[in-house]
């Protein structure tokens, strides 16, 4: 059995449509009208090894803002109902090096949303994508996914491989976390998450 979801949101600011197969093979069509970002979803999925569509229409002509932030929303809101019952590894790390930048990522898949992100970056913007996006879309993805996330660009001097180190990290860290237990129980003392 696949772990799939299909999420649509609509608003004034941008129509986002998620497909998501946790359980695939690196398949991906992503088109976020920003080059960049879109780029760096293609890495989330080929290197988590989830096959992703994400359709999107946004305020563009303002800035990329609701377009990155909406994504994260629908893309969290996809992994949360994909995973269903939870019966997974539950946390997740990786460390991924890009050249001269060391991106990081250690998650828990346990139902409490939160975020800490430490990168530092030289520039304003990475072509089109402004790198202060790279903070919103990670923090609407583990709020509405319910995961814990904490990510870093360790180090590095260039914009595009922090970045790009972080959202392999992510994906990494999610590829671990999201496998199923062998056991079959859920990995809390508690009996749930």
């Amino acid at each position: 059995m696949q772990r799939k979801a299909e999420i649509s949101r609509k608003t004034k600011e941008t129509d986002i449509s998620v497909w998501l197969n946790i359980d695939g093979t690196g398949k991906y069509e992503i088109d976020t009208g920003i080059g960049f970002f879109d780029h760096m979803l293609t890495a989330l999925a080929l290197h988590g090894g989830f096959d992703l569509t994400v359709k999107c229409k946004g305020d563009l002509q303002v800035d990329a803002h609701h377009t990155v932030e909406d994504a994260g929303i629908v893309l969290g809101n996809a992994f949360k109902q994909a995973l269903g019952d939870v019966k997974i590894i539950r946390f997740g790390s990786s460390c991924i090096p890009m050249d001269d930048a060391l991106g990081s990522c250690s998650l828990d898949i346990g139902g409490r949303a939160f975020l800490v992100f430490n990168a530092e970056f030289a520039g304003e913007k990475t072509g089109e994508f402004e790198n202060c996006l790279t903070k919103e879309f990670m923090q609407a993805f583990a709020f509405n996914s319910g995961i814990t996330v904490h990510i870093s660009a360790l180090y590095g001097s260039n914009d595009h491989h922090k970045t790009e180190a972080m959202f392999k990290a992510l994906a990494y860290a999610l590829k671990q976390a999201v496998k199923p237990k062998e056991d079959g129980k859920i990995a809390s003392t508690k009996g749930v998450l």
